[in-house]
Parts: C-alpha cells; structure tokens; sequence
C-alpha cells in the first residue's frame, strides 16, 4: 500500500476493496488531481472482497473499511475519500469523523450537477444499480439523474482488459447521450478514473469522475472554518 510522511494536508484515500493495484491506479488519480500542498497516501484493508459489485460486497467490506480509517485518522489524515463509486460506508463515517470525509460518488454527482442540467451514471455490471439509485435519491439528487446505467463490465475487467473495456463503456456513454436528454456523464466507478478525459474529447460533454472531483472537493472543505470541530450528523 502506497504511504509515506504527511505534508501540509493529510489526505486518505480509501479503497475499500482489497485490490491493491486498483488502490495504486486510484492514488495516482488522486494525486494527480491534488494541489501543491496536499499529500495522498492510498490505502486498502486486506480482508474485503477484491471488487465491490452491489451490496453484498459492500456490506462484507464495511469492517475492514472501519478499522483502515480509524488507523489512517489515527496516523493523522486530516480528510478523508472513500474511493468506491457506492460510497461504502459513507453515512456512517462521516457520522462519527472530525475530518472532513468525501465519498467520490457524491462528490461526482455534485460535480456533474454543476456542469450541466441533468446527468446520466455508466457504472458497471446491474447489480450495481439499486445501490446507486438509493444513493442519489438519498442524497436529494435524483431529479436531476436521468438514469443510471451498466456498462456490463465487471471491477477487475477495467485494468484486466482496458481497452476493451473502455469501448464497452463508451458504447454506454454514446446511448446515454443519445437517449437520456443529458448534458454531463458520470463515470461510476473508482477504476474508470483514467477513461474521463478521453470520453469527454470523444463525446464532446462533461465527462466527471469522482475520484478527482472527491480530491478538490475535500481539499476546499479541509480549509472551510468549522470543518473539524466535531463529529457531524449523516
């Protein structure tokens, strides 16, 4: 697992899943998308599934999840990502942090909402789906979703066959901009973070994804007064 000494602002970036190579590919996203002063360190517990496709794979990733932040807290992380497009274990971490904590799902769909008027999700296999529309209705967005949908590739197909995978995805992308009466796409899932940009020169819209998004948006929220006086409500 990647680590290191702090600088001037902790960043932990969680996987939840135990794939470390897909936690090495979303810490570099990640620090590309980080200013000057933040250091990332990208982290995984050993325990969880390798991919984490629907609920049941987020429930058995949730205790491995727990004690990884608490270590990484304990260590001195001043902020906190949640690096699986489902935001496992979002609710119930930021309930009980004193440190700003982003799930990269929220922070893409908030991004996506700023770049347009109505987004479609191109996540990965169905299963996925019923967790993601909870989390958008829950999160008071989904007026502004038009449909999440399944790409049909599996987690570890995206670094086990990239390209392929990426022409899978971008077929999804090409009927969500056809069909869905959409101005952005949001990519759902951690191990799609290198396919933003070239989706986005190839379908000529906003193209978000949330490992980046989560980056700058717990940076802004780290320098925020007030962000780390106490525990807050989820």
């Amino acid at each position: 697992m990647p680590g290191g000494a702090w600088s001037e602002m902790r960043l932990s970036v969680i996987n939840p899943n135990s794939t470390e190579a897909m936690t090495r590919a979303i810490g570099e996203a990640a620090s590309a998308a980080s200013g000057p002063g933040t250091r990332v360190r990208a982290v995984n517990p050993w325990e969880s599934p390798p991919a984490i496709q629907g609920a049941e794979d987020g429930e058995a990733a949730l205790p491995g999840l727990f004690r990884v932040f608490d270590e990484e807290v304990a260590a001195g992380a001043e902020a906190a990502v949640i690096a699986c497009f489902d935001d496992t274990g979002l609710w119930e971490l930021r309930a009980k942090a004193r440190i700003p904590v982003i799930g990269i799902g929220e922070a893409a769909y908030t991004a996506a909402m700023l770049a347009g008027t109505r987004f479609s999700v191109v996540t990965t296999l169905a299963v996925s789906i019923p967790v993601l529309e909870e989390n958008i209705a829950r999160y008071g967005f989904a007026g502004r979703c038009a449909r999440v949908r399944a790409s049909g590739v599996p987690v570890l197909e995206l670094e086990a066959d990239p390209e392929g995978s990426a022409e899978r995805v971008a077929a999804e992308i090409g009927r969500a901009a056809a069909e869905d009466g959409i101005d952005a796409v949001v990519l759902g899932c951690a191990g799609m973070a290198d396919l933003a940009t070239r989706m986005a020169a190839r379908f000529g819209l906003p193209v978000i994804e949330g490992v980046s998004a989560a980056v700058r948006l717990a940076e802004t929220l780290h320098d925020l007064p007030g962000m780390r006086l106490g525990a807050r409500a989820g």
